[in-house]
């Protein structure tokens, strides 16, 4: 893993890329496409909010560079995850006669970044993908790592391929367009790389995060590459997550849990998931006397400070049941030999994976999250 000027490499062998991060990259989009890509035909794949925002300058990027350009708009949201969406954008490619070097460009947030990669894994067995996300979640975590796929009626991200991108253009400058929950969301991804194995990280980010989630350019910019620097060299390492990268899952058994059972809709967002997710998994090392209470305090402060949610929403009557929160866990992705895993944490910073938790265990803590 290298990285100088914006510019970071994922080291995959062959299926090795570059990030690109930095201001005002749309407008170039279809020079770095075309070196990265080559120049087969385009098909910019967006939602219908990023499609009145960017689609125009990046499709007329891609003309400039000698792209034949199409565009697939979806709706925006999670519904989009589906094999319906997927199934749309497969015979839409297929109905223009794609090739082997054809390119799906994924301009939007991770949702669209997820159906995108998982479309392009499957158009005549892989044709060239590539990542523009435009929020700062997708810009941290799901544009980079080749997880791609969609949610089914038995959870999130169940159905789907690891299928790496040609290239990843994370334009900081887009971010100024985003809600502030939308930039908490993100902002939570962020904070999980300190947590999991950066303290240095995490202290900066005490100090620095309040200027990343109201626009400064320098600490955007920073934040955004570190977390990319942070994920690029966890994938390296393991790719298709069989060690280290479950780590990246910190705080997301809980946060699935949450979203399935809200329907993986807008009244709980993903990052807002985790975030709660991963207070809980502070929670429960702290319960099974791995982390002091200190630090389960100080990651309680800085959540605080920025405003990370913390505690189960009650908005609009909803009630929360531990039982079928732990239901839900059961149809994780991750376990194993009929085990929930668990990603907790022995202090900031030094997270681990966990297999052997009792069920028992996880029930009193959700008890708690309840109650309070």
């Amino acid at each position: 893993m290298t990285g100088s000027n914006g510019r970071l490499r994922v080291d995959l062998g062959d299926r090795s890329y570059d990030i690109i991060v930095g201001d005002s990259l749309l407008a170039s989009a279809g020079e770095s496409i075309r070196t990265a890509a080559g120049n087969g035909r385009c098909w910019v794949v967006t939602d219908e909010t990023v499609a009145g925002l960017y689609l125009d300058q990046v499709a007329a990027s891609l003309s400039d560079s000698g792209f034949d350009v199409q565009s697939i708009i979806l709706p925006p949201g999670e519904s989009s995850k589906s094999f319906a969406t997927v199934e749309r954008i497969v015979n839409t490619v297929l109905d223009s006669g794609p090739e082997r070097n054809s390119t799906l460009v994924a301009l939007g947030g991770g949702v669209v970044g997820d159906v995108t990669g998982f479309a392009a894994s499957i158009i005549l067995r892989g044709v060239n993908f590539v990542q523009i996300p435009t929020t700062l979640l997708a810009q941290v975590d799901s544009s980079v790592g080749g997880k791609t796929g969609i949610n089914t009626r038995h959870g999130k991200n169940l159905a789907g391929a690891f299928y790496q991108p040609r290239l990843v253009i994370a334009d900081t400058g887009v971010l100024d367009t985003l809600p502030r929950r939308e930039l908490l969301a993100g902002y939570a991804e962020i904070v999980k790389y300190g947590l999991i194995r950066d303290s240095g990280f995490f202290h900066w980010l005490e100090r620095n995060g309040g200027a990343v989630i109201d626009g400064d350019r320098d600490a955007r910019r920073y934040a955004v590459q570190a977390s990319c620097t942070a994920k690029a060299a966890v994938v390296s390492e393991d790719e298709r997550e069989n060690g280290v990268r479950a780590l990246l899952n910190f705080g997301h058994t809980f946060g699935h849990a949450l979203e399935a059972e809200t329907g993986f809709g807008a009244e709980l967002l993903h990052g807002e998931a985790v975030s709660i997710g991963m207070v809980m998994a502070f929670e429960l090392s702290e319960m099974m006397a791995f982390c002091p209470r200190t630090d389960v305090e100080r990651v309680r402060q800085h959540f605080a400070v920025t405003g990370l949610p913390m505690t189960l929403p009650t908005a609009q009557g909803r009630r929360w049941d531990p039982a079928t929160l732990i239901e839900h866990m059961g149809h994780d992705k991750k376990i194993r030999d009929g085990q929930v895993t668990f990603i907790l944490a022995r202090g900031i910073g030094d997270a681990f994976i966990a297999r052997d938790i009792k069920p028992e265990t996880v029930r009193r803590l959700l008890d708690g999250a309840v109650a309070a």
